[in-house]
């Protein structure tokens, strides 16, 4: 791995981990499904407007639009609107650490469901990374964290988790960046409704709340998704995967540094074990895809 593959998956996993942060301003003086159908259909139409200059167009077969679908179902609707509606109620950094665990969701499943060859070192990584949450999660529900919150942050990793294992090639005709747009713009228009139903549009403006929006929208929304899949067309999927482990830190740190979140023992020991077990089980798949 060169250093510019380096330096994009540190620029990736920052711009990830920084979302949290931001939504948590966001969804104290805006209603959270409103504002991220918004923010969807802003960043879909920018990515759809950029590929269209670059030549993409939005020629899928019918396999790539199932998958462009059900991911943007996945992961914009049910994921992200979750966890915008979870974080009015818990701390951008417990989002963080709770999101951070779908590369050991996903490789649990993998070696579990689809028998995917896990070396040993990935099953020490596996137990290790739950142990940590375990950590963390109990810490954090004796001390009165909202049950329902951490709920909707779980069936959002769940739902994240599933859309990673089912969509296969959803970008194979290398127009990426017109898939990621539509993709976002299904989001937009699954989260419309539920958003109409169920919120008004409340929202007391001021320059944090915008300048908020304004970072979600263009750096963690358009431009990590940008990085990572230069990232992964430089140096492959499977280690690109691996800096998912810094998430758990960089989570919690950006929303210390912002937001003022408190650190306590447990959350530091719990995020230092997940990042060992999702850079082992990264690792032993790396391992085991290059044996096979």
């Amino acid at each position: 791995m060169d250093i510019r593959a380096i330096l994009m998956g540190l620029a990736f996993a920052t711009m990830w981990s920084s979302a949290f942060a931001s939504a948590r301003i966001i969804v104290q003086d805006m209603p959270p499904l409103s504002a991220l159908a918004l923010r969807f259909l802003i960043s879909g139409l920018l990515a759809v407007a950029i590929a269209y200059a670059m030549g993409q167009r939005a020629r899928l077969s019918r396999p790539q639009w199932g998958a462009t679908v059900l991911f943007g179902v996945c992961q914009n609707a049910l994921y992200l609107g979750l966890n915008f509606v979870a974080m009015q109620w818990i701390e951008a950094g417990l989002a963080a650490i709770i999101a951070s665990t779908m590369p050991l969701l996903v490789a649990a499943a993998s070696w579990l469901i689809f028998r995917e060859r896990l070396p040993a070192l990935g099953i020490i990584g596996l137990f290790a990374g739950f142990s940590g949450v375990a950590i963390i999660m109990g810490d954090r529900l004796t001390g009165g964290v909202d049950t329902l919150g951490v709920i909707f942050c779980l069936i959002g990793v769940l739902a994240l988790t599933f859309a990673t294992l089912s969509v296969r090639g959803a970008s194979a005709g290398g127009n990426l960046l017109m898939v990621v747009g539509l993709q976002m713009l299904v989001g937009s228009a699954v989260l419309t409704v539920p958003a109409l139903a169920l919120e008004s549009w409340e929202v007391t403006w001021h320059p944090v709340l915008i300048a908020a929006f304004v970072y979600t929208t263009l750096i963690p929304g358009l431009a990590a998704t940008f990085v990572w899949f230069l990232l992964v067309g430089r140096i492959g999927a499977t280690r690109a995967a691996t800096f998912h482990f810094l998430n758990p830190f960089l989570g919690v740190a950006i929303a210390a540094i912002l937001l003022g979140e408190a650190l306590g023992p447990h959350d530091i020991l719990g995020v230092t074990i997940i990042m060992g077990g999702i850079l082992a089980v990264q690792l032993s798949r790396q391992r085991a895809l290059r044996r096979a």
